[in-house]
């Protein structure tokens, strides 16, 4: 059904409702006129009749002829006019025009009008008190007054009512139809806009002129936002279908080379059983190394997808310090003859998901400790800081290697990039990046105080309100399938 129509129907059924409530209303204030003019006229003819009861009461008490008692008695009667009048005194009743039957019951009192109904007729009675200065003269003044004029106005009144009810019903719907109608245009004209778009055949949009009615407004800058949003997931899911190739395409790579290897030695195992023991050792060494890297592959990706999916729930209140002398105690266990020093004052605190820092700590410890060898063959010395300054947790991981040329500090990032003599899967710095870039942080490649060596330089943000949990994860997450060399990989060389 359409707009203007329910908008016609709900005007057609209110509109009688409202005359006929508004009638009712009427035809209680014109009640009430038509029996104030009625009482007012029997206060008016009461104290017209009054002096002629009394001369009637008085002419009563001292026994007058017939003669003159009729005389004031039609005077009465004739001052009465239209209304009805009956005189009660201590001996005798006077009544004359129109009134109740003398069997009726009257009121014991009626100083101001009340409606006597009787024998189907309905009268306004008003009762007076006539008093002389004689003894004997008093009585009770009564006059009545039909109440069928009011009766048969409001009567009238009513059925005007009726039929005004019945008229509006028909002709308010016709004309709030109308009106909707042309009220409407606008919506349709939206509606017609909105229908001829297909997001997936065209690229044109919604081009809306304001109409000056706030709810059209309202709608399309929401059909508006809506088709935007579509066109960002639209874009968005397009580059993850493009990502994920390249990125199958790259893992199925660099997955093929230690397959491969693997698959190598392998068949020299089958096809030289007698081979001597030295050989047979080092293609064994060999397995072993190329079994650890494709594990280690499998392990980073599957951290890289955990990374992916983490939740703002997950993140709370984490000590820095803790988390760093953790992670130095595990890698002090598994290369005891390696130096690890750390520096990391207690009750620093940021606000993350300790997993995620651990990772970070875990994989920036183990690639210092794997390339940042000393030069003379002497084990390997890492040194761990952690301060604060300028809102910010300050993680420094200095080692005494080779270093990383300036020209390849922009790429040790992304992923699949190491070392040809590298045993790592080229996922564990990528793997930092993407875990300081879910906490709003930077990371950066340095040189170190000491000159030699290098020094990888992580800012983690302090908290500093209640709106720390909502503004953690950024709003993309696409490490696991975007390409090396994208966004999120330079996002962090670019901040920092």
């Amino acid at each position: 059904m359409r707009l203007s129509t329910r908008i016609a129907l709900a005007v057609g059924a209110s509109v009688p409702v409202l005359v006929l409530a508004t009638g009712w209303l009427l035809l209680r204030l014109v009640a009430a006129d038509l029996h104030d003019q009625q009482d007012a006229h029997l206060r008016r003819s009461a104290a017209a009749v009054a002096k002629d009861a009394r001369g009637l009461l008085r002419a009563s008490a001292a026994d007058r002829s017939a003669a003159v008692e009729r005389t004031r008695e039609r005077r009465l009667f004739t001052s009465a006019l239209d209304v009805g009048v009956r005189l009660v005194g201590p001996s005798e009743t006077f009544t004359g025009g129109p009134q109740p039957d003398p069997g009726v019951a009257l009121p014991a009192n009626a100083p101001v009008p009340v409606t006597l109904r009787a024998g189907g007729a309905s009268w306004r009675v008003l009762s007076t008190r006539v008093t002389g200065t004689r003894p004997g003269v008093r009585g009770t003044l009564w006059l009545f007054a039909p109440d069928t004029a009011p009766d048969t106005q409001l009567r009238l009144v009513r059925r005007r009512v009726v039929t005004v009810a019945l008229l509006a019903a028909p002709l308010s719907g016709l004309l709030a139809g109308a009106v909707a109608g042309r009220a409407s245009r606008p919506l349709r004209r939206l509606r017609d806009s909105a229908s001829g778009l297909d997001p997936r055949t065209s690229a044109a949009r919604l081009d809306h002129t304001p109409a000056r009615i706030a709810e059209v407004d309202d709608l399309a800058h929401a059909l508006q936002t809506v088709l935007s949003r579509y066109d960002e997931q639209a874009a968005r899911t397009e580059e993850a279908l493009a990502t994920a190739r390249s990125f199958a395409s790259a893992a199925a790579h660099e997955l093929r080379t230690p397959l491969m290897s693997m698959q190598t030695n392998l068949e020299i195992l089958t096809e030289h059983p007698a081979l001597p023991a030295p050989d047979r050792d080092e293609v064994l060494d060999d397995l072993r190394r190329e079994h650890a890297r494709l594990l280690g592959l499998l392990v980073m990706l599957r951290e890289l997808g955990r990374g992916d999916l983490v939740e703002a729930d997950a993140f709370g209140p984490v000590d820095l310090a803790d988390v760093v002398e953790a992670s130095a105690r595990e890698q002090r266990r598994r290369h005891p003859l390696a130096h690890i020093a750390a520096d990391c004052p207690p009750g620093l605190r940021v606000h993350g998901w300790e997993p995620g820092l651990r990772t970070v700590v875990d994989n920036l410890l183990i690639n210092a400790l794997v390339h940042g060898g000393c030069p003379d063959g002497r084990p390997a010395r890492v040194d761990v800081t952690v301060r604060a300054h300028g809102g910010h947790a300050v993680l420094c991981v200095d080692d005494q290697g080779p270093g990383v040329a300036p020209e390849r500090r922009g790429t040790v990032f992304e992923r699949f990039v190491r070392r040809p003599d590298s045993p790592g899967s080229g996922l564990g710095l990528t793997l930092v990046a993407q875990q300081i870039d879910l906490h709003r942080g930077s990371v950066r490649v340095l040189e170190p105080p000491s000159g030699t060596g290098t020094r990888v330089e992580v800012l983690l943000p302090l908290p500093n309100g209640a709106d720390d949990v909502e503004a953690t994860l950024p709003l993309q997450r696409n490490w696991v399938i975007t390409t090396a060399g994208t966004r999120p990989q330079e996002f962090h060389k670019e901040r920092s």
